[in-house]
C-alpha cells in the first residue's frame, strides 16, 4: 500500500487551528461568558505607557490577573492609581492573542470602597440639579477689579499657600481675607457652610474662593455636602469653586458661580493680574490721548472755518448797509410801477367819465328858479296863514270868559263842580261857588223862589 492509498482511505482529520486563530477565537468565548463587570484588587506594577495606556497588574490574596487600560478610557479617570491602591475596576474579561496572556481591558476604574459614595453623589447631584441649583441662569459673572478675595480653606492647608502664592503674584493690590474652615473630617461640610454663610453675611469681599487639595473623594467628601450647595448659591459674592485635581469633581463645583480645575486656577481667575490692567490702563490712556488730539484737531478745523467765514463788525455793516440799499431800490420800484399805472388808468378813466358827464347847467338854473319861487310862495302863504291866525285869535279872545267875568258877570258852580243854569238846579241851604274876575266866593242858597227871566229867583 503506497502514501495515497493509505490517505484516500484514512477517515477524515481534525480541521487545524493557527495560534492567532485559537487565541482569537478564545478570546471572543471570553468576552461573550464574562460581559462587563465590577472586579475588585490591588493594583501592582502599574506603568504609563508614552501611549498614555496604562498596564497593571490586578491582584488579591490568592491570584493576580494582568489589565490594560487605554488612552481613551484612562483619560475620564479621577486619579491616577498607584502602587498598593486598592481599587474596583469595570473590566471585559479577553485575551491578548500576541502572548497568549488572559487579560482584563478597564473601562472604568474608582477607589475601593466608592461605588456606594458616587452613588449619594449622583443621588444628591440629581436633586439639586431639580431644585434648580446648577442652572446657567443662576451663575453670576466674576468682578473684573475684585478689591477683596475671599478664601473658606483650613489655615493648615498647601491649596491656601498656593492661593496666596498666585494672587500675591497676579495682584498684590488685593486684600485677601481668610475664612478658616476645616477641609476634611467630622462637621467639616457644617463648618464649610458657616464659613461661606459668614463672608456672605459680612459682605467684605468681592469674590469668595472656596479651595482645598486633591485627595480621594472620601476626602473631598466634605464638598459632596448639601448644606455647602445651598450656602454657595445663596452667597451674596460670586463663589469660586477650587476643590481637588483638574479630574476630581464635587457638588460644590457645579453649584458655584465658576469651577476652577485646582486652587491656583481659582486665585488666577478671581483676579486679574495687576501687570494686564495696567497695560489696559495705559492702552486707554493711549487710546484717550489719541481721541482728545483728534477731537481738538477738529475742533481747530471747525474753528479754522468758521473764522475765514466771520467778517468783523465794521465789514458786517457795510455788507447789511449793500443789502439795505438794494432792498430800498427793490421795494422803490416795486412801488413806481404800479402807483404809474394806477395813475394812468385813473387818466384814462376820468377821461371817459368826462366824455360821458351830461350838461347840468341848465338844470340848475332851472333848479334855482324853482327854489326861489317856492321860497316866494311859502313866505307868501306863511304871511297869509299869520294873518288869519290873527284873526282868529282875536275872534276868540272876544269869547274868552274871563272877558265875560271882567264885564261883571260870575259861573256858579255847585259843589260838584257843575255850573249851574237853571232855577231847577238850586235848592235851600245849597252851597255855591262864585267864579269872579278875579278869585272865587263861596256862598249859600237862603231861599229859591221861581220867576221869570231878569228877576232874582234866589236869595243869597
Amino acid at each position: 500500500m503506497n502514501f495515497d492509498d493509505r490517505n484516500d482511505s484514512a477517515p477524515a482529520a481534525a480541521p487545524v487551528l493557527t495560534v492567532s486563530a485559537l487565541n482569537q477565537a478564545v478570546a471572543r468565548l471570553l468576552e461573550r461568558s464574562f460581559p462587563l463587570t465590577w472586579i475588585s484588587g490591588e493594583v501592582s506594577n502599574f506603568t504609563r505607557a508614552a501611549s498614555g495606556h496604562w498596564y497593571f497588574t490586578l491582584k488579591d490574596d490568592g491570584a493576580q490577573v494582568r489589565a490594560v487600560m487605554f488612552r481613551g478610557r484612562a483619560q475620564y479617570a479621577n486619579f491616577v492609581p498607584r502602587e498598593g491602591d486598592k481599587v474596583e475596576v469595570r473590566a471585559l474579561v479577553t485575551l491578548y492573542g500576541a502572548r497568549g496572556d488572559y487579560q482584563i481591558n478597564v473601562e472604568a476604574i474608582r477607589r475601593a470602597g466608592v461605588g456606594s459614595l458616587f452613588e449619594a453623589f449622583q443621588r444628591l447631584k440629581e436633586k439639586l440639579d431639580a431644585a434648580g441649583l446648577f442652572h446657567p441662569d443662576r451663575k453670576r459673572a466674576l468682578p473684573i477689579f475684585p478689591r477683596a478675595v475671599g478664601i473658606v480653606t483650613s489655615p493648615q492647608a498647601a491649596a491656601l499657600r498656593d492661593v496666596l502664592t498666585a494672587l500675591k503674584r497676579r495682584a498684590p493690590h488685593v486684600q485677601v481675607i481668610l475664612y478658616p474652615a476645616p477641609v476634611q473630617g467630622q462637621l467639616a461640610a457644617q463648618k464649610i457652610a458657616a464659613a461661606i454663610d459668614t463672608a456672605s453675611l459680612r459682605g467684605e469681599c468681592d469674590v469668595l474662593i472656596v479651595c482645598r487639595g486633591g485627595g480621594s473623594i472620601e476626602d473631598l467628601w466634605s464638598f459632596n455636602d448639601e448644606e455647602v450647595a445651598y450656602a454657595v448659591a445663596n452667597c451674596r459674592m460670586p463663589v469660586i469653586s477650587g476643590v481637588g485635581h483638574e479630574t476630581d469633581f464635587t457638588i460644590c463645583d457645579f453649584a458655584a458661580d465658576l469651577r476652577a480645575a485646582t486652587p491656583t486656577a481659582a486665585a488666577e481667575l478671581a483676579v486679574t493680574p495687576r501687570i494686564d490692567w495696567i497695560g489696559s490702563l495705559k492702552a486707554d490712556v493711549v487710546d484717550l490721548r489719541r481721541a482728545m488730539r483728534r477731537a481738538l484737531n477738529d475742533a481747530g478745523q471747525t474753528l479754522d472755518g468758521h473764522t475765514r467765514r466771520l467778517l468783523n463788525p465794521t465789514a458786517q455793516i457795510d455788507q447789511q448797509r449793500h443789502k439795505l440799499r438794494a432792498h430800498a431800490m427793490a421795494l422803490t420800484h416795486a412801488n413806481r410801477v404800479p402807483l404809474a399805472q394806477a395813475r394812468h388808468q385813473l387818466d384814462r378813466l376820468g377821461g371817459r367819465l368826462g366824455a360821458r358827464k351830461p350838461d347840468v347847467s341848465a338844470a340848475r338854473a332851472t333848479l334855482g328858479n324853482l327854489r326861489h319861487r317856492a321860497g316866494t310862495g311859502m313866505a307868501r302863504q306863511l304871511h297869509q296863514k299869520r294873518d288869519a291866525l290873527a284873526a282868529l285869535a282875536s275872534q276868540l279872545e272876544l269869547l274868552n270868559p274871563q272877558r265875560t267875568l271882567e264885564r261883571g258877570y260870575a259861573i256858579v258852580t255847585d259843589q260838584e263842580g257843575t255850573i249851574v243854569r237853571t232855577p231847577e238846579q238850586l235848592r235851600q241851604d245849597m252851597a255855591l261857588t262864585l267864579k269872579l274876575a278875579e278869585g272865587s266866593a263861596r256862598v249859600g242858597i237862603k231861599d229859591v223862589q221861581p220867576g221869570k227871566a231878569g228877576s232874582d229867583p234866589a236869595g243869597v
